[in-house]
């Protein structure tokens, strides 16, 4: 098969959880002290990749890192019997999920050594992400071992990375040279900017990328403040579209017009914040939302179903389609255990463009393999978790055996033990 884009999805772990542990994330902190329902958040994952499929889209995964994590807590000099609550909580995360954020990603296209470049995100901003990155690391050197992958290890702190979250990539083709943009925080009002506008840098360095079509792009003080903790909460590109709210960056006018310099060709999909507030925006997850090229050509925008039930996204959605605008269909998912923890459709995917034939196949999916993966989904995940059972021995018990069972029917044992 030639080099196509690859939708990598993380697996929804077995702890999934309600601890609200991230400041300017309005669903996670809104919807904190709420039982969650791991079981059904997996498969609710599984069913978004079914229908990836179904569109013709080539599907990957990523599985959930071991939880607790105890390797962290001894390195605070302390265990999860003996952890404080919120230790405990930080330590049983299961936001390694949105895969988004697990890297920054560069298709061998646009590098000077021609492999595809993947930088794993350092995740320091927030204490229950800052220790992700090890485990990330680890999956994505077995998963992307071939040649024609570099994959690197984080930027190191202070200097806040988060990965593909904050990046988008326009071209005419995926295979093709393209326009790296890095969006990066200065000030979010009363929430840190999670993004550096030196890691960026540095990752753009550390990928061999031509500075010439690179662009770094502040997002607006205004969208940080209002909830958007990530650039892909208000804008994200594919191929040529790119698809953004009115409000989404600090000077939309220059990069508007540094974007059509660099690519005359470009169509920029501006949703004025008359016809969808800011507040609607990011409630609704309109921009959090997987924007694609299906085999027929047709770019698709996969929303979540908060998208649809939102009256001032779904009618400008319809008018848009209707308009013959530049996004010509639109799918709905329903992923609404992710949305009440601040994740949506893209939140879930890290994108790859490469060769399938170069990836290791354990993390490639089709029906079969997800049929098998929802087995043990249903066989094993907890249907519900309260706050405060997270410190429960007993739940510890289940969710370690969960994960144990997943990575013996992936044939990935051992895979988190260096």
């Amino acid at each position: 098969m030639s080099v196509v884009e690859i939708n990598f999805d993380g697996i929804v772990g077995p702890s999934h959880n309600y601890a609200g542990l991230s400041p300017g994330n309005l669903a996670a902190t809104g919807n904190a002290g709420a039982a969650s329902h791991p079981r059904a958040a997996a498969l609710q994952g599984i069913a978004k990749m079914r229908a990836n499929l179904a569109l013709g889209l080539v599907q990957g995964i990523f599985v959930p890192p071991p939880r607790p994590d105890h390797r962290w807590l001894a390195t605070l000099a302390t265990d999860y019997a003996a952890a404080p609550a919120h230790l405990a909580a930080q330590a049983m995360s299961a936001s390694a999920m949105w895969a988004a954020n697990a890297a920054t990603v560069s298709p061998a296209a646009d590098t000077r050594d021609g492999t595809c470049h993947l930088t794993v995100a350092n995740l320091v901003t927030m204490p229950h992400r800052s220790h992700e990155w090890r485990d990330t690391l680890a999956q994505l050197r077995v998963a992307f071992a071939d040649p024609a992958f570099s994959v690197h290890a984080p930027i190191p702190a202070p200097f806040g990375d988060e990965g593909a979250a904050n990046h988008m990539r326009l071209c005419a083709r995926h295979g093709e040279p393209g326009i790296e943009i890095f969006v990066y925080g200065v000030s979010g009002g009363p929430f840190p900017a999670r993004q550096h506008r030196e890691a960026s840098a540095a990752v753009a360095r550390a990928h061999g990328l031509d500075p010439d079509r690179v662009l770094f792009v502040a997002q607006s003080e205004a969208a940080i403040a209002a909830g958007a903790f990530h650039n892909d909460v208000v804008a994200v590109a594919n191929e040529r579209v790119l698809f953004a709210h009115e409000q989404a960056f600090a000077d939309s006018t220059a990069f508007y017009a540094d974007l059509r310099r660099l690519m005359p060709e470009v169509e920029i999909v501006e949703v004025p914040a008359g016809a969808v507030s800011l507040a609607d925006a990011i409630a609704s997850y309109l921009f959090n939302a997987q924007l694609v090229t299906p085999p027929d050509g047709a770019p698709t925008l996969i929303v979540p179903s908060e998208a649809r039930e939102t009256a001032t996204v779904s009618a400008w959605l319809d008018a848009h389609v209707a308009g013959n605008g530049a996004i010509r269909r639109i799918e709905t998912v329903d992923v609404r255990e992710s949305m009440a923890n601040g994740g949506g459709p893209a939140c879930l995917r890290l994108r790859v463009v490469a060769d399938p034939a170069t990836v290791d196949p354990r993390f490639l999916v089709d029906s079969a393999r997800l049929d098998r993966i929802a087995g043990v989904i249903e066989a094993t995940w907890p249907d519900r978790i309260d706050p405060a059972r997270i410190g429960d021995a007993a739940l510890v018990v289940a969710v370690e055996a969960a994960h144990a069972a997943l990575l013996d029917a992936l044939d990935l044992v051992g895979l988190f033990d260096s």
